[in-house]
């Protein structure tokens, strides 16, 4: 562990089944790897329904909430263009963005009730100073499936995270079935690429 003495906080979004849950997991077992005091919280609301999902992470020498306040967090990822819109206010000044370019139609919008912003990149341009918009999907389906575009995000979080490549690792092995284990280290290489 390094003598880290601040407390890390980051914030992962998206809508229900992307698989928020399981990328909070990876990065919270990669900072026990690392030898950090971790704690997380997930809020699921209508997950099951494609709602909205945040999961916070918090790590440090020692840590006492999982609760992430607004304006704190050091690192953002969300695997949905507008659920990054809806959490701007977690991000610290100077925290990095990464965004996929995932884009997913609520019932609201389905329904025409209301409509999907044309402008999301332009907008989530104006709200990240510090903006990595990543073509998740695309990678993932190029590591061998696109349901890993989770960790395509979380690799291009980790750039900006205190971690060693080896608790990454770590994490991804004891998170996944070990038959996914390759896609996704490979989908998280993709991500730590792409930045």
């Amino acid at each position: 562990m390094s003598g880290k003495t601040e407390t890390t906080s980051v914030v992962l979004v998206g809508v229900g089944g992307q698989g928020i849950l399981l990328a909070s997991e990876v990065v919270a077992r990669a900072a026990m790897h690392a030898g950090f005091d971790v704690k997380t919280n997930e809020v699921h609301g209508m997950a099951q329904r494609g709602g909205s999902v945040i999961a916070q992470i918090r790590y440090g020498r020692q840590v006492f909430s999982p609760l992430v306040p607004e304006g704190e967090a050091s690192v953002l990822g969300s695997l949905e263009r507008i659920e990054a819109l809806r959490y701007t206010s977690y991000l610290r000044p100077g925290g990095l963005a990464v965004v996929s370019s995932q884009a997913i139609v609520p019932v609201t919008v389905s329904s025409g009730q209301a409509t999907y912003p044309a402008d999301a990149r332009e907008r989530l341009a104006a709200a990240y100073a510090n903006l990595r918009y990543v073509e998740a999907e695309e990678l993932a389906r190029r590591a061998g499936t696109v349901r890993a575009a989770n960790m395509v995000v979380v690799g291009a979080m980790s750039r900006a995270l205190d971690l060693p490549a080896e608790a990454w690792r770590a994490a991804i092995e004891q998170s996944v079935a070990e038959k996914h284990v390759a896609m996704n280290v490979q989908a998280f290489e993709f991500g730590r690429a792409a930045t």
